[in-house]
């Protein structure tokens, strides 16, 4: 049974764009549901970027995200450093700028695909491969390398056999 590891634009896209927290509860609801029983979850640096922003979405993780929702990244430096090694030995590709922000301690997107990687976890994201880039390293493109499963939040949802 595959646990899946929700990046942060799993939830502020969702709250800004498609699935508004006063229109889509049904949305929140099945989150919440999932969380509960374990089958997604994500991490600090997740955490952290949501509760930049004092808003409806920070207050609804509170309230509704068990405290170990949001796992501790510490526990994969290991697998942190092989992901910023390999996107250090991309610089003839990715510009100095993407290389940077991707290895961003505070940015969650290394820690993400690092996370799964120790744990075999599936990594969800809005973002979609683009291994032409130069400018940003996406998500799914640090995943490849690795062999770090991911997909979409509709496409886990699937895979979950849920419907809301």
């Amino acid at each position: 049974m595959n646990t899946y590891l929700l990046d942060t634009n799993c939830f502020i896209q969702a709250h800004r764009d498609t699935y508004p927290l006063d229109v889509a509860k049904s949305y929140w609801n099945k989150i919440k549901e999932l969380a509960d029983a374990g089958r997604i979850i994500s991490i600090d640096k997740v955490r952290n970027e949501i509760y930049n922003y004092e808003d409806p979405l920070k207050a609804w993780c509170v309230q509704n995200l068990q405290g170990n929702f949001f796992h501790d990244s510490n526990t994969c430096i290991n697998e942190y450093t092989n992901v910023v090694q390999w996107a250090m030995s991309r610089n003839t590709h990715f510009s100095r700028n993407a290389i940077d922000e991707f290895m961003a301690v505070d940015i969650a997107d290394a820690w993400l695909v690092s996370y799964c990687l120790l744990n075999n976890f599936v990594l969800v994201t809005h973002e979609t491969s683009d291994p032409t880039c130069k400018r940003r390293i996406k998500i799914p493109d640090a995943c490849i390398p690795f062999g770090v499963h991911h997909m979409n939040p509709i496409q886990m949802f699937r895979a979950l056999g849920e419907h809301f």
